[in-house]
């Protein structure tokens, strides 16, 4: 993880020209590589719609020139035809070019999570799992979604700094001649207009004003980029108790036990972040809130500036009315991008720390092995694992959940791994399937280090139904298959072998119901065992060697685990089944059970050989449970 400061404030004083620089630039070469047609389709629209306005401002003026002097009317008539004719033409471009804007930029708020997303998949898992990268991941996107900073605007930032500085040039090209156009000796006085040091002074002037809008528009946002941290935790705050009344998981705890009362204080008390007497008050009162009204101001003074400098350049017959109207648009114009331009440099400077935050997370370096050797699926019953003097201490802690596990197993065999709540039970099986790196010792797959093997290979190799699998609101397809492609047939088949047959008879969409009503008002609530059926059935339609129950029943009574695990034992057939539990319902089944204690492995064996030890871990539990699920003891 970067060591460098998350405070924007601090961070914005340390960056350099090239810095900003380099670091906006990586943000539009990333997006360009993912969705060049976003960055094609902004530039493409902004060096466009730089041009119109000016021929309609030439335009404009020439037509008014004309019924202020000959009024000539086939030339009036000409200069219409023109103007409607060439706004029609770039009307069209206009739409044509917006609609491949629309196309290409439509749902970038979700892709730019895209974005973010793949870097999170395609993390360690280790490294997934600290909590300081949950951190660095929620504070990126806060401030994505509520305040604008990082990746999301980055390209809308450059597209407006192109069509300002196109429209720069044009824009010099038509107001040349305000300066250049002189008022006649016979002006009397106002003949000091032509003087060289008034147009220097009202040039400088206007190039002061010019600079002055975006320059406190940017001071105000540098005070609001400083508030990053406080923003998006405010705006966190402000969503959890917003929310709660439309929460579907707790709704019950919050019902029961009035919980929503817990936002009271924070919808009375006038001090939160975002109330009338708290911070973003005080700022808006204060130093933020002034910059932006003397930004607001600055553009008056402008244009006051302008219509008396070009109003009394006109009185004095320097030009007519036409060329009058002509100047005060394009400078007003001219005023507004530069406006433009140091406003998008602001921003691009402002916006420069939470873009290095974004590269920061997308620069963390993986740090496991992802191995190259293949691994031959033909061959998997001849496969042995063994874990050799294996030691295990989760990132940031201190305290070993595994402690010298030293065990073998065969390929096609069912094993049950059983212990109390805490004692390594699922950091064996995590383990086990390469989501860690043990921190002593090695795991061999026929002799050979797991780490050395295809990393994406050795995976496909893992059915896992977790204690707290996710199944998602779309349909029972999708959620058993984990694609929008499936084989209808087999999806029908797993979910009977898992023993939801007889529902799935019962529903009217059969495989297409959808889990839950949150994209379906006709979706259906399944029960919390229809649920563990429903990932067992995901679990067999992966069909991987390696299947494994990591106490997915833990939420049953005994009587209903053991009839999953009796049934479930034959549907595996020659797969390589592991059980977890902390109850012992599924080892009667097995060929081999693990005892796991404080991290160690205390009993290996059958269920007959195991109980024959009286005094061991395995019979202490098997006598406290027995009651439970079985009239016998043995």
């Amino acid at each position: 993880m970067s060591g460098k400061s998350d405070n924007p404030k601090q961070a914005a004083k340390r960056k350099s020209l090239p810095e900003v620089l380099r670091l906006n630039l990586r943000a539009m070469r990333l997006i360009y590589r993912r969705y060049p047609h976003l960055i094609l389709s902004g530039q493409l629209v902004a060096i466009w719609r730089a041009l119109p306005a000016y021929v309609n401002i030439s335009f404009s003026a020439q037509i008014l020139e004309e019924l202020a002097g000959n009024r000539d009317k086939n030339r009036l008539l000409l200069l219409i035809l023109l103007t409607l004719t060439i706004n029609a033409l770039l009307s069209l471009v206009d739409a044509l070019l917006t609609r491949y804007k629309t196309l290409s930029t439509n749902l970038f708020f979700h892709k730019v999570r895209k974005i973010l997303g793949e870097k999170q998949l395609d993390m360690d898992y280790s490294i997934l799992e600290k909590p300081e990268t949950a951190e660095k991941v929620n504070h990126i996107w806060q401030l994505h979604y509520n305040s604008g900073w990082g990746l999301i605007n980055v390209a809308g930032r450059f597209e407006a700094f192109t069509q300002a500085f196109i429209s720069l040039f044009v824009g010099i090209a038509l107001v040349v001649s305000l300066f250049t156009s002189k008022v006649p000796q016979s002006a009397g006085p106002l003949t000091v207009l032509n003087s060289p040091l008034f147009l220097v002074g009202l040039v400088a002037a206007l190039l002061l004003l010019t600079w002055a809008a975006p320059f406190f528009i940017t001071k105000s946002q540098g005070i609001w980029a400083s508030q990053a941290s406080q923003t998006a935790l405010g705006n966190r705050i402000m969503g959890f108790y917003g929310n709660m009344g439309r929460q579907e998981q707790g709704a019950e705890d919050i019902r029961i036990y009035r919980q929503d009362r817990f936002g009271d204080k924070f919808y009375k008390d006038k001090t939160g972040y975002w109330c009338s007497k708290g911070s973003y008050a005080r700022l808006c009162r204060g130093s933020m809130g002034l910059y932006r009204v003397v930004a607001s101001a600055i553009p008056a003074l402008f244009t006051g500036l302008i219509y008396g400098f070009v109003g009394l350049k006109a009185l004095g017959g320097a030009f007519g009315v036409g060329m009058m109207t002509q100047y005060i648009r394009v400078i007003s114009r001219f005023s507004d991008n530069i406006s433009s331009l140091l406003r998008s440099w602001g921003f691009l400077r402002n916006n420069a720390p939470f873009l290095e935050n974004v590269f920061d997370f997308l620069d963390i370096p993986n740090e496991m092995s992802q191995g190259s050797l293949p691994l031959e699926r033909e061959k998997v019953r001849e496969y042995e694992i063994e874990f050799r003097d294996v030691s295990f201490c989760y990132p940031g802690s201190t305290q070993y959940a595994l402690r010298h596990v030293n065990v073998k197993f065969q390929a096609g065999k069912c094993m049950a791994v059983v212990g109390e709540n805490g004692s390594g039970k699922t950091t064996f099986i995590k383990l086990l399937c390469r989501l860690y790196d043990p921190t002593e010792g090695q795991i061999l797959l026929n002799g050979i280090d797991i780490r050395k093997y295809d990393h994406q290979q050795y995976l496909d190799f893992f059915s896992v139904v977790f204690q707290d699998f996710q199944l998602t609101n779309f349909s029972l397809a999708q959620n058993v298959s984990g694609s929008d492609e499936y084989d209808a047939r087999r999806i029908v088949s797993c979910l009977r072998r898992a023993g939801l047959g007889e529902r799935l008879e019962e529903l009217p969409e059969g495989i297409e119901s959808y889990y839950g009503t949150h994209f379906h008002p006709d979706g259906i609530h399944f029960s919390g065992g229809e649920a563990q059926k429903i990932a067992i059935a995901r679990a067999l339609y992966k069909d991987a060697p390696f299947i494994i129950l990591d106490e997915p029943t833990a939420s049953l009574d005994p009587i209903a685990e053991a009839e999953v695990y009796s049934k479930f034992n034959g549907i595996v057939q020659d797969k390589t089944a592991i059980y977890i539990s902390h109850r012992l319902s599924s080892c009667r089944f097995c060929d081999e059970i693990l005892v796991f204690q404080n991290g160690f492995i205390v009993q290996q064996g059958s269920h007959k050989e195991l109980l024959t030890d009286r005094d061991g871990k395995y019979s202490q539990l098997w006598f406290a449970q027995a009651q439970y699920y079985s009239g016998e003891t043995g």
